[in-house]
Formats: structure tokens, C-alpha cells, sequence
């Protein structure tokens, strides 16, 4: 058989340099060779200027002493420490105040969507004035309200206010009631972990092998089952006395013991966490007047209750749309943490500006701060993702 037809014989004979297929790789080509010289030239510059100036541009100066203090800090710290280890204090602060953030911020942001969704008027106009508050003023606006406004009227140390726990609040700080360890809480903590693990097999296994056979195999409470039975062997195994409740007392002019948060950390946790609870509840909300009403309706006829409506046929729908644009907000929460620098909490980025006045070394601190930045943003990024993907449908 052959190619006797006009337009066949036209697509065979197309010169080279008129074939769109050719060209297209042509281009890609050059763009990708444009490109890279374009960077090529600029990171020779950028090195040329740099020893122009006499800038140095590596990252011994990590071993150096860093000579400045860090207030209250998460780990074991002192000025003559290198000023590595003061990155790493300010690492783990942001780790500290961003983890935490995210995870109230998750409760708040779902009790208000929740509220905002209430039949209730009140309480749906009340989360409305919430959301619409948070959302239409800068975050270093609401943060400094919380640090220079709210934790500038609290009391001085001798009349401190107290709440139950027992919680101190002064000037100074919260001093928290908070459990420690024991001799024996070593144990304790390797039973539960040894648990965690186990229960976490148990799980995938039972449950991957409900969906091969079809049978029941009740792997939500066998997973909890392990779970408690660890907890008492590691209660008993550390002699009934695991750890210890450490409340704070007044010793002379400040308190002792017990657990203590800062002005400058609270300022910094609170405001962060109403600040992104408040897009949070209207990522939630999208989600939920996403799931078609007549499924709702339809849980509801064969009688569910409002809880279990919620917890097993709207949840689980509209996590597949409240995920994606969440991950922007664990994102933006984490990078927003930054601002803590005009608080004075010394978080990474606060630590890295001391760093350069300290050792004059700009660019490598910089870099530092961004891969810092970067690589927290990539980690929450790839987590949930992962978790994305497992909920979403699957087309077959």
C-alpha cells in the first residue's frame, strides 16, 4: 500500500525546517541554553562583586562563638556557644511557635467554620465578626494588639493573675503547671513508642486486610487495644510514678518551676494562630457547603445523628477540598513567624540578623535562613500531600 494521497505525501515531504515537531525541540533548546548562560553570568558576577568587596562567602564563622544571648532558650544554650548553635536555637523556636500554631489554628479555625455554618444567629454572626476582623488587619498589627496592648496591662510579678492549673500570668510571662519525667520515666516513654509502633502496624494490616477479604476485622480497636495495653505495662514497668506534676511557686521576685512562656512567645503564638484560624475556618467552610446536600440529607433520613453526619459522610468529603488550599496556610503560618523579629522572640530569622551584625557574614546567613525557609515549606508540603493523595477518588 502506498502513500498516494495529496496531503500524506504533502506531511512525509515537509522540509526540516518547516516541520512544527522540529521546531519545537528547536526552541527548547535554545530557551533552555538562553537560560542557562543567563544564570551562569549572573552567579559569576554575583562572585566577582562579592571578592571585589571582600565578602566571604563561607560558613566558618558557624564554628565561632556567637557572644550574644538568647532569652529563655528551648535548649541548652550560652553566649560562648558557637553561633551554630545559636541557628539552632532559633530553628528550634520557629519549629516551636510554627508546630503549635498550626495545630491550634486547625482547632480554632474548625470550631469557627463550624459556628459560621450554625443555625444559630448569633453564634454565626459572632464567628462572622471574628473571621472578617483577623482577616482585614495585618498580621503586625494584630501582633503587636497581643504583646504591647494586652500583655502590656497585665500585672507585675507579686499580683499575678492566677487561674486554675495552677497558671500564673504576669509581665513576665504564663508560668504553666507541667509534667516531668521521673527517674523511671524513661521506661514509660519507650513502652508507649514501643506502642505507637505497634498499633500503627496493626492498623495498616487489619485494615488492608478487611478490604481483601471483605470481613470485619476491627482494626480501629485492636490499634487502640495495643495502645492502652502499653500505657499500663509502661505504668507499671515505671513503678506507678512515671512522671510528675511540676507547678510554679514564688521564689523571692519571679517564679520557679513549672513551665514558662514568655511575653515575647505567647505574643507571637496567639496572634499567629487567630490570625490563620480565621482563613482556616473559610477554607473549612468552602469545604463543607461543597459536599452535595443530598448526601447529608440522606444520612440524616437513615438516622445519624448530627455528630456522626459530620464525623462520617461531610468530614471525610470535604477534606478532599479543604487539603490543597490548608497546605498554602501551614505554609504561610510557618513563613509569617518571621515577624517575631519585631517582638524580639528570637526565632531563626531573628538569630540570623544578630548573626550578621555579629560576624558580618550576609550572604551566608541569608542563604542559610532561606534553605532554612525552603526546606521547612517543602517537608509540611510533601506530608500533606502524601496524605492528599491517599483521600483523594480514585477513577477506575
Amino acid at each position: 500500500m502506498t502513500n498516494d494521497h495529496p496531503a500524506v505525501r504533502s506531511k512525509t515531504n515537509i522540509p526540516f525546517y518547516r516541520d512544527e515537531r522540529i521546531l519545537q525541540i528547536f526552541a527548547q533548546v535554545v530557551s533552555t541554553v538562553v537560560i542557562i548562560g543567563i544564570l551562569i553570568w549572573a552567579i559569576i558576577n554575583f562572585f566577582r562583586a562579592a571578592e571585589a568587596r571582600n565578602m566571604t562567602l563561607t560558613f566558618g564563622f558557624l564554628k565561632d562563638s556567637a557572644g550574644f544571648p538568647i532569652s529563655n532558650p528551648p535548649i541548652a544554650y550560652e553566649p560562648v556557644m558557637s553561633t551554630g548553635r545559636a541557628f539552632l536555637v532559633g530553628l528550634v523556636n520557629t519549629l516551636m511557635v510554627s508546630g503549635l500554631g498550626i495545630v491550634f489554628a486547625v482547632i480554632l479555625g474548625t470550631l469557627i467554620a463550624l459556628a459560621r455554618l450554625s443555625s444559630n444567629w448569633l453564634l454565626s454572626r459572632i464567628a462572622l465578626i471574628y473571621i472578617e476582623f483577623h482577616r482585614n488587619i495585618p498580621l503586625l498589627v494584630l501582633l503587636f494588639i497581643w504583646y504591647f496592648v494586652v500583655f502590656g496591662m497585665v500585672p507585675p510579678v507579686q499580683e499575678s493573675i492566677i487561674w486554675p492549673g495552677p497558671t500564673f500570668v504576669n509581665k513576665r510571662g504564663v508560668y504553666l503547671s507541667w509534667p516531668r519525667l521521673t527517674e523511671t520515666g524513661s521506661i514509660f516513654m519507650i513502652s508507649i513508642a514501643i506502642g505507637l509502633l505497634l498499633a500503627t502496624i496493626a492498623y495498616s494490616m487489619l485494615r488492608k486486610r478487611r478490604k481483601i477479604t471483605g470481613k470485619e476485622t476491627y482494626y480501629i480497636p485492636a490499634s487502640l487495644g495495643l495502645l492502652i495495653i502499653s500505657f499500663i505495662v509502661g505504668w507499671l514497668l515505671s513503678g506507678g510514678t512515671p512522671f510528675q506534676i511540676d507547678s510554679p511557686y514564688l521564689d523571692g521576685f519571679n517564679y520557679q518551676g513549672g513551665l514558662r512562656l514568655t511575653p515575647e512567645f505567647a505574643g507571637m503564638f496567639i496572634s499567629l494562630s487567630m490570625y490563620t484560624g480565621a482563613f482556616i475556618a473559610e477554607v473549612i467552610r468552602g469545604g463543607i457547603q461543597a459536599v452535595d446536600r443530598g448526601q447529608i440529607e440522606a444520612a440524616r433520613a437513615v438516622g445519624l445523628s448530627p455528630l456522626q453526619v459530620l464525623s462520617l459522610v461531610i468530614m471525610p468529603q470535604a477534606l478532599r477540598i479543604i487539603i490543597p488550599p490548608m497546605i498554602s496556610q501551614f505554609l504561610n503560618l510557618t513563613k509569617n513567624s518571621s515577624l517575631a523579629l519585631a517582638i524580639g522572640f528570637q526565632e531563626v530569622f531573628s538569630v540570623g540578623k544578630i548573626a550578621i551584625n555579629q560576624a558580618g557574614r550576609a550572604v551566608p546567613v541569608f542563604a542559610m535562613i532561606m534553605i532554612t525557609y525552603l526546606s521547612l515549606s517543602l517537608l509540611t508540603s510533601f506530608i500533606l500531600n502524601i496524605y492528599n493523595r491517599r483521600i483523594q477518588f480514585v477513577l477506575r
